[in-house]
């Protein structure tokens, strides 16, 4: 029988660790603070910043909330990156993503202080990650390929000497995920698959472990991968279901493909609580590198 790799149930866990970790940080007098800036009010970004901010609120983080309109100008949105990074309440923080047309994200980006980049995703952080080949990386890892990894280390599955395929080449992941499988402390091998790949199915097939990320829904098929394979299902559409008259949220994995796995994360309730999870925990990690900084560790 496949194994579901519950994410829900993997992050929980990980939470119930980290909020005994926040309350050693406050008996210190070091408490973690996460502030989110959400530009505009597009429904899934607000829902998005509002169940970082409820799980915050679970493990006793601060939360430190910044809003400004969708016709917010590039220095409007500057001063409020300059703000947070100024803030000593604040220990980590994200700009939600997309923002409005018309706005240089990158830029905005490389305004964060990299000590405070709680997505892992600022160039200074990947530059890090870049390097670090092996031993230990004491700057925020990216949140979603950090995800993916502990979920897999959560129920033993090994990945040394595995053929990853991911699918997709976004930021998010698919262009990440490939630094952190490949140190020595995972020694995976990874193809990065896109739009530019003759024959995905081909690499698919031959791969341990797919990591479908692309945003196409039902796109992975049983007939795409071999017997056995452990599945990992990150991307993200909005399906309209006829029957039901709402929309509904479906992942790169047609569910038929479930039981040709030995293992498969569930899309939603997999890989998504475990980005969460992984924020948290870049937060509360960027605490206690400052509380021994200051002696307080």
């Amino acid at each position: 029988m496949p194994v579901k790799l519950d994410g829900k149930a993997v992050a929980a866990q990980i939470k119930q660790d980290l909020k005994e970790r926040v309350e050693r940080l406050k008996a210190a007098g070091v408490e973690p603070g996460l502030g989110t800036l959400l530009v505009g009010s597009d429904p899934g970004s607000v829902k998005y910043v509002a169940g970082k901010h409820a799980d915050c609120a679970e493990v006793g983080i601060r939360s430190i909330k910044h809003e400004l309109p969708a016709d917010a100008t590039f220095d409007d949105i500057a001063a409020v990156v300059r703000e947070m990074n100024g803030d000593p309440a604040c220990t980590g923080y994200i700009v939600q993503l997309p923002l409005p047309k018309g706005i240089d994200q990158n830029a905005i980006i490389d305004l964060i202080d990299p000590a405070k980049d709680a997505d892992g995703m600022h160039p200074y952080n990947l530059g890090e990650l870049v390097l670090h080949v092996k031993g230990d990386i004491d700057t925020p890892l990216p949140c979603t390929p950090r995800g993916c990894i502990e979920l897999l280390n959560a129920y033993d599955i090994d990945l040394d000497g595995k053929e990853v395929c991911v699918l997709g080449r976004g930021i998010t992941i698919g262009r990440t995920i490939g630094l952190m499988l490949t140190r020595r402390a995972v020694n995976a091998t990874v193809t990065l698959c896109h739009t530019g790949t003759r024959d995905v199915v081909d690499h698919m097939r031959r791969a341990d472990v797919v990591v479908a990320a692309m945003g196409s829904a039902g796109f992975v098929k049983p007939d795409m991968v071999k017997d056995g394979a452990v599945l990992l299902d990150v991307g993200v559409s909005r399906v309209y279901d006829e029957e039901a008259g709402r929309w509904r949220v479906r992942g790169d994995v047609d569910k038929a493909a479930h039981e040709k796995t030995s293992a498969y994360s569930p899309n939603p309730g997999g890989v998504g609580p475990m980005t969460r999870a992984m924020l948290l925990a870049n937060v509360v990690e960027m605490a206690e590198r400052r509380a021994k900084a200051e002696g307080r560790a």
